[in-house]
């Protein structure tokens, strides 16, 4: 299962209908939970989420809306008893507020959180042997904060019809797979190219308070799912830029620029009312083609289905397959 679970939406002060921040990103058996806001604990549990979910606890700042729901879910870590790692990434000069939250109240503490502290312009997390990696670069903010970028390394989609062509079943497919080429039957060598296409790896960033900077490219490039403050409309472009901060319009052009397939706005400030809603996607579609999504608490949104590599594109054309999207993750 790979799909983005909303437990909050609102900026630093949450309303009565959006929560401070919280997303849970759940990945083949993997949870990240990025900025656990005030109440997060509690939106897990209206969710139908657990703490035995989360893998990764993600910070991307220590502003309050992003962090102060830390407490909650370490000691819910540890009350339900996870035994498996929890891997906790927060960048390293706020170390301090870090200790202040994991230990911020008695409890039984647990030893499975592990600590990844993050520090310089972009650093690379040991996912130890996660099927992702997990990148975080500085972004631009008042305080010191990161955005994340995950991302599957590519694999092959192998090719029935040539398989069948060649003369190549049963443990000769493991093998051609494993190897890169075999011996046929018939004496004939095939190799992996030959009865394969690339398979692009899904990616996705999440990149909260920040003011344009060209860490958002970096880790916004070739994204399936972009998740993206969009805090401010244009008519505050001002305000945005002095707070450290995003517009609709902003994102949704960082994200033309970047190549992003699925665009998914949040951290909305508490100025704006609910009837504006339609104005953040009426500016954000002005700049961007692709699917958005403007996010409430408790929405999931799947990632969206694999892109097909150039060559089984032309590959399909040729044979008068369907030009579509291969469905599906595996």
């Amino acid at each position: 299962m790979r799909d983005l679970i909303v437990l909050g939406s609102a900026s630093a002060v949450p309303t009565k209908a959006r929560n401070h921040n919280g997303y849970l990103l759940r990945w083949d058996g993997h949870g990240l939970l990025f900025d656990p806001g005030e109440g997060t604990q509690r939106q897990m549990t209206r969710a139908g989420v657990a703490a035995h979910d989360v893998t990764w606890i993600c910070v991307t700042h220590f502003h309050g809306d992003h962090c102060l729901g830390v407490p909650g879910i370490v000691q819910r870590i540890a009350r339900d008893g996870v035994e498996h790692p929890v891997d906790a990434a927060f960048p390293a000069s706020g170390t301090e507020y870090w200790t202040r939250l994991r230990h911020a109240a008695v409890f039984r503490d647990t030893g499975v959180i592990r600590e990844h502290p993050i520090s310089g312009d972009r650093m690379v997390l040991d996912t130890g042997g996660a099927p992702f990696s997990l990148t975080a670069r500085r972004l631009s903010h008042p305080v010191e904060a990161y955005g994340y970028r995950l991302e599957e390394p590519d694999g092959v989609t192998m090719l029935p019809a040539e398989l069948a062509a060649k003369g190549i079943r049963g443990p000769l497919v493991r093998r051609l797979q494993e190897e890169g080429r075999v011996t046929t039957p018939d004496g004939r060598t095939v190799t992996l190219d030959e009865c394969s296409v690339r398979r692009p790896g899904q990616k996705v960033a999440f990149i909260m308070d920040t003011r344009l900077c060209d860490a958002i490219t970096g880790l916004a490039h070739g994204v399936d799912l972009l998740v993206i403050e969009s805090t401010f409309l244009h008519q505050d472009a001002a305000l945005a830029s002095e707070y450290g901060h995003l517009t609709a319009a902003q994102a949704a052009k960082a994200a033309t620029a970047a190549g992003v397939r699925h665009l998914v706005l949040t951290h909305f400030s508490e100025r704006y009312r609910a009837e504006d809603e339609q104005l953040f996607l009426d500016e954000a579609s002005a700049h961007f083609a692709g699917d958005i999504t403007l996010v409430h608490d408790l929405d999931r949104i799947p990632l969206p289905s694999r892109r097909k590599p150039p060559e089984q594109i032309e590959r399909d054309r040729l044979t008068g397959r369907d030009l579509g999207q291969e469905s599906g993750h595996g």
